[in-house]
C-alpha cells in the first residue's frame, strides 16, 4: 500500500568555491605556483602581468537561478555586461600590497650537469683489463649496486639472474672473482660491499697498513658483533690491547664512509629546495611577519576578454553566435572572479593563522630557545582566530617559516602538554630539549639510562616516567646508554 509521509533534514554541503579555497589553503608556495600555473592554462579569461591593469571588478549578481539538476540557468538577453567592464582604470601599482619586497621575485637555482653514480662505475671499467665475459658480468654487478653503494644480493642469485636475464652461464666463484678483483676496486672506496662489514675492511684494506689499520682490520674481522655493540672490555681481554690502542682504532674506523654511494657528488637525485611560505625578522625588537610574495600573485581578466564583452554591448544586432560566445565569456569570467577570490581569502588565511601562532610562540621566535615553547594544538589556534580546526591544520601541515633560526616547518611548534611539578603547563618539546641537554653533557664512559634520565628530569621539576623517557629518546634518534658508550 502506497504512503506519503513528509521528512525534515538539516544538511550542510561545501560550495565549489568553499572546496577550492580548503584545496589551495592546503598547498605549500611551489605547489601553489605549480596550481596557479594550471589554472591560467586552463582560463583564459585569466591572466598576468604588470603591463595590464585590473578593469575586474566585484560586482557579478548573486541573485543566480538554477534549474532542477543544480546547473546555472543563463540567458544572453539577460547579462549585463556593464557588471564585468568598468570605466574606472587603476594602475596595477595601486592594488599591489606592500608587503612585499623587490628582492622577494623568484630566484631560478642553477643545478650542475654531471655524471650518475652507476654511469660513473661503468666507466671506469674500461680501466680494467678484462675478457667479454667478465666485463658483461661486471656490468650487471654494478647495476645491482644500490644507491648507498652495496649489492644486497646473494651471489647465488646473481649467477641464476645472469643465466635468466643476460644469457651467461657462470659459476659463483668466477661472480665472486669479479666482484673482489674489479667491482670492489671502483672508486669511491668499500662500493660493491654486501654489508657494512665489509664495506668497512674494504676501506681499511686500501689504506697504508700501519699497526691501528691493521688492529682495525683484526678486529672488524674477528669481533665486528663486539665492535658494533660497544663491548669494549670484551675487545680489551680478547685483543689483549691497552685502551689508548682501542682509542686510535676507534678513531681510524670512524673516519670511514659507511654509504660510499651516497657521498657521490654526481649520484643523480632530485636536490630538494624548501621554499619559505612566510618569513619571521626581528626589527628592533619586535617580530615582523611576511608571506613570501610568490603566494601573492598579480591576476586580472584578459584584456581581449573585456574588448569581446565592448564588442557584444556595441553591437546592434545580436547574432546566436554572438550570444553563445557571450555565454562562454561569462562562464570563464565567473570561474575567475571565484579564483581571483579563493586566493585573497588563501593569502588572509594564511597571514591570520600564522601571525596567531607567531604570538603565541613569541618568546620562541625572539630568542631561538626551545624551552621557550608553549605548549599550543590546533584548536588553541582555531579558537583564537575563529576558524576550524582543518584549516588551521591545512596551514600547518606542509608550510614552512623562515626565522632568525633556521627555516622551520610550521607544524613543529605544536605539542602537547604536561604538568610540572609545580602545576604549571609546559611543552613536551621543552621536555625533549632538556632530555638532550643532559644526554649531551653526561660523561660518556657512564651514560645514563632511562632510568637515571627520569630521575634527573624530575629532580629538574618534570616528573615523568622512564617509558616516557625511552619514547622522547627514540624521537629524538638518541640511541641507548649502551650504544652511546665511549672510551
Amino acid at each position: 500500500m502506497l504512503k506519503q509521509s513528509l521528512h525534515q533534514k538539516l544538511l550542510q554541503k561545501l560550495s565549489p568555491q568553499q572546496i577550492q579555497l580548503m584545496k589551495l589553503i592546503q598547498l605549500p608556495t611551489q605547489a601553489f605556483e605549480e596550481r596557479l600555473k594550471q589554472e591560467i592554462e586552463e582560463n583564459p579569461a585569466l591572466d598576468t602581468g604588470k603591463e595590464e591593469s585590473d578593469n575586474f571588478e566585484d560586482t557579478l549578481t548573486n541573485d543566480t537561478d538554477y534549474d532542477d539538476s543544480g546547473n546555472e540557468k543563463i540567458d544572453a538577453e539577460d547579462i549585463n555586461i556593464d557588471e564585468y567592464l568598468s570605466d574606472d582604470e587603476y594602475p596595477s601599482y595601486k592594488t599591489q600590497s606592500n608587503n612585499y619586497a623587490a628582492d622577494d621575485d623568484d630566484k631560478q637555482v642553477p643545478y650542475a650537469a654531471g655524471t650518475t653514480f652507476h654511469q660513473s662505475l661503468l666507466n671506469q671499467l674500461n680501466t680494467f683489463r678484462i675478457d667479454e665475459e667478465e666485463k658483461a658480468i661486471a656490468e650487471f654487478l654494478v647495476g645491482s649496486i644500490d644507491d648507498s653503494g652495496y649489492i644486497r644480493r646473494e651471489v647465488i642469485d646473481l649467477v641464476d639472474d645472469l643465466a635468466f636475464t643476460q644469457n651467461i652461464f657462470t659459476t659463483e666463484d668466477k661472480v665472486e672473482k669479479v666482484l673482489k678483483n674489479v667491482v670492489q676496486q671502483l672508486d669511491p672506496t668499500g662500493v660493491g660491499a654486501r654489508d657494512l662489514k665489509e664495506c668497512l675492511i674494504i676501506q681499511l684494506n686500501a689504506k697504508n697498513h700501519k699497526e691501528t689499520t691493521e688492529l682495525a682490520i683484526t678486529i672488524l674481522e674477528n669481533a665486528f658483533d663486539h665492535f658494533v655493540k660497544k663491548h669494549y672490555k670484551r675487545l680489551l681481554e680478547k685483543f689483549d690491547i691497552s685502551e689508548d690502542k682501542l682509542k686510535d682504532v676507534i678513531s681510524e674506523i670512524s673516519k670511514l664512509n659507511p654509504k660510499p654511494g651516497s657521498s657521490y657528488a654526481g649520484n643523480n637525485k632530485i636536490v630538494e629546495q624548501i621554499v619559505p611560505d612566510f618569513s619571521i625578522r626581528i626589527i628592533e625588537g619586535e617580530l615582523e611577519l611576511t608571506l613570501n610574495a610568490r603566494n601573492a600573485p598579480e591576476l586580472h581578466v584578459s584584456k581581449e576578454y573585456n574588448n569581446m564583452l565592448k564588442g557584444y554591448q556595441d553591437s546592434k544586432e545580436k547574432s546566436k553566435s554572438q550570444k553563445d560566445a557571450v555565454l562562454f565569456i561569462k562562464q570563464k569570467l565567473d570561474a575567475a572572479k571565484w579564483f581571483i577570490d579563493a586566493i585573497k581569502q588563501r593569502q588572509q588565511t594564511l597571514l591570520i593563522t600564522m601571525n596567531a601562532i607567531m604570538h603565541h610562540q613569541k618568546e620562541y621566535f625572539l630568542t631561538g630557545d626551545e624551552r621557550k615553547l608553549k605548549p599550543m594544538i590546533l584548536k588553541d589556534i582555531a579558537d583564537e582566530i575563529n576558524m576550524d580546526v582543518s584549516t588551521v591544520s591545512r596551514v600547518a601541515n606542509s608550510k614552512y617559516v623562515s626565522t632568525p633560526y633556521g627555516t622551520k616547518l610550521i607544524k613543529e611548534f605544536f605539542s602537547e602538554s604536561m604538568k610540572n611539578d609545580q602545576g604549571e603547563d609546559v611543552s613536551t618539546r621543552e621536555i625533549k630539549k632538556i632530555l638532550e641537554t643532559v644526554v649531551s653533557e653526561e660523561d660518556k664512559r657512564k651514560p645514563l639510562t632511562d632510568e637515571k634520565l627520569s630521575k634527573i628530569l624530575k629532580e629538574k621539576g618534570y616528573p615523568i616516567a622512564r617509558r616516557t623517557v625511552a619514547k622522547y629518546r627514540e624521537q629524538l634518534d638518541i640511541p641507548v646508554a649502551r650504544l652511546r658508550k665511549e672510551i
